[in-house]
């Protein structure tokens, strides 16, 4: 697995809820932050969640703050993003990433090492 892959994306009307799920390989799993980022056609590709290995803290962007969880499976390799009450503005392509060194702050999309191919989240009102 060279990837993490992303599965569980689609469409939901507002006030709907998904759940997001990402497969690692170790190597991938081991990484210092696992996080799961946003992007919409146009725009810079956005920090929506992260979790550290180990028992550190997860970390939310202000807009989804109350609404998204990240969590993870240890024996799985596995991440998660549930998402509740969804709003159209978190209509996006939806990327898991898995970064090895923690150098820069948990947003720095460009300091990953590995990307998912994305998967679609569509909200209409």
């Amino acid at each position: 697995q060279v990837e993490p892959v992303e599965s569980g994306g689609g469409s939901v009307q507002a006030g709907g809820s998904l759940t997001l799920s990402c497969a690692m390989s170790q190597l991938m799993y081991n990484s210092y932050y696992k996080a799961w980022f946003r992007q919409v056609p146009g725009k810079e590709r956005e920090g929506v969640a992260a979790t550290r290995t180990g028992t550190g803290p997860t970390y939310y962007s202000s807009s989804v703050k109350g609404r998204f969880t990240i969590s993870k499976d240890d024996a799985k390799n596995m991440i998660y993003l549930q998402m509740n009450s969804l709003e159209p503005h978190d209509t996006a392509m939806y990327y898991c990433a898995a970064r090895r060194q923690p150098l820069a702050t948990w947003v720095t999309y460009d300091a990953y090492d590995f990307w998912g191919q994305g998967t679609q989240v569509t909200v209409s009102s």
